[in-house]
Formats: C-alpha cells, sequence, structure tokens
C-alpha cells in the first residue's frame, strides 16, 4: 500500500469514495456531510493546494485523506485546550471505498501520516470529528487521540483532537 499526493487524474475516484461515505453517514443517522459538504469542488481544491492523498494498493485508489501542514483557522477558537501550540498536521475527509471496509484502512492511514509527519520534524497532529462519528471516535481512540475540547467546523461543533507525536 503507497500513501501519496492526490492528483487530477484520481478525482473521479475520490468523488465515488466521498459519495459512499455521505451515503453512509446519512445511514447511519449522521448529520455530519449532509449539506452539500464534501463536494467535487472540495476534491478539486485538495487536488489543486496538495491537501489531498490516496491511498493506492496494486495502483488502485481505495481511500482518501486530506492533510494539511500549516494552520487550520478554525482551532484557533477552541473550546479547551490544545496540547501543544507547535507546528501541527491537520487531517480531514477521511474515507475508504465500500469495497474494503472493515480492512482498519482509517488507522493505516493515520499511522502512514504520523510517519510522515515525523520524517519532516512536525511532532502534532490535530483532527475534529462529529460527535456521532463512532468509526472516527474508535480510531481516534485506538490510537490514543487525546480530546482537547470543541470546535465550530463547516459550520457545526466538532470534537477536537490532538496526538503528541515523538521521534523514531
Amino acid at each position: 500500500m503507497e500513501l501519496r499526493l492526490a492528483n487530477e487524474s484520481d478525482k473521479d475516484k475520490i468523488w465515488e469514495i466521498l459519495q459512499q461515505a455521505i451515503a453512509q453517514r446519512k445511514a447511519d443517522g449522521s448529520k455530519q456531510w449532509q449539506d452539500g459538504y464534501p463536494n467535487l469542488e472540495t476534491v478539486v481544491n485538495d487536488i489543486n493546494n496538495k491537501y489531498g492523498y490516496v491511498l493506492t494498493e496494486n495502483g488502485i485508489v481505495i481511500a482518501y485523506a486530506a492533510a494539511i501542514f500549516g494552520i487550520e483557522p478554525a482551532y484557533n477558537d477552541l473550546k479547551g485546550k490544545w496540547l501543544t501550540n507547535g507546528e501541527y498536521l491537520v487531517i480531514h475527509r477521511v474515507a475508504t471505498h465500500n469495497n474494503v471496509k472493515g480492512r482498519g484502512l482509517g488507522t493505516k492511514i493515520f499511522e502512514m501520516f504520523e510517519d510522515i509527519v515525523i520524517s519532516k520534524k512536525i511532532y502534532s497532529i490535530k483532527v475534529d470529528t462529529n460527535f456521532d462519528n463512532k468509526i472516527m471516535l474508535h480510531i481516534l481512540d485506538k490510537l490514543k487521540y487525546v480530546y482537547c475540547g470543541e470546535v465550530i467546523f463547516d459550520r457545526a461543533p466538532k470534537m477536537a483532537f490532538e496526538k503528541v507525536l515523538h521521534p523514531k
């Protein structure tokens, strides 16, 4: 498996994966991603800004995530306290193709990003999710992300987490 920057040729597959995730969130009774976000424009922006990453297996795109090195403005208004104040990576829009559900790929993506940020000498990953996103909450708990408070993102309150990493 390889985690790589997404490119224009990945756009349709990424959008397919996100549409599946949007439908799954709806089926789970969640309001997350039910208001037109994310959309195809989000995918194009992610690719153009070099935020979009795809997980591939045998050359086939099987999962997607957006990873932003730098500042997430919404995180400046945390109702709570971050563990660190330095550089960090933000992970958004994690989704896997329906054909590969149940293989722990969401966890794998986070682990791969952890290795990437450590190699860049960045030792913090921050992420937010809906209060009802049980799958993401499970991944964050399993990987020892710490709940830090609440942020407003995409016009709704989200649970905010951080993990402090250590050089290997």
